[in-house]
């Protein structure tokens, strides 16, 4: 029968898994405040030459949308649809590069892992 839990050779961490627990806990905090600070931002992208402006959350949210009054054309609803697609991808491209280059900066260049 297998010996379940703990570590061998006693009930005590070694030092060097204390100091990996320790260098863990860092970088969960600072996750954390990343988290926060990044949450807390705002992208904003337009398209179609400013004609339809938006502003996405950190948290990936919509939060506004302006539309130049000379972008809507009734006869031409799917370009408004399209701008506005364009610009709100565009917000979350921002938000997401931020938030890679966030991550990668926390871990080292780990590329998320750990190497073991």
């Amino acid at each position: 029968m297998a010996k379940r839990g703990g570590y061998p050779g006693g009930m005590g961490m070694p030092g060097n898994m204390n100091n990996l627990m320790k260098q863990a806990q860092k970088m969960q905090r600072q996750m954390e405040e990343n988290q926060k600070a990044l949450e807390e931002k705002e992208y904003t992208a337009a398209a179609g030459g400013g004609a339809v402006e938006v502003t996405v959350s950190g948290k990936k949210e919509l939060t506004r949308i302006k539309i130049d009054p000379e972008a809507v054309d009734p006869d031409d609803v799917e370009m408004l649809e399209d701008m506005i697609m364009a610009a709100v991808n565009q917000a979350l491209r921002q938000q997401e590069e931020d938030s890679a280059a966030m991550m990668s900066k926390l871990t080292g260049g780990l590329g998320g892992g750990f190497p073991f």
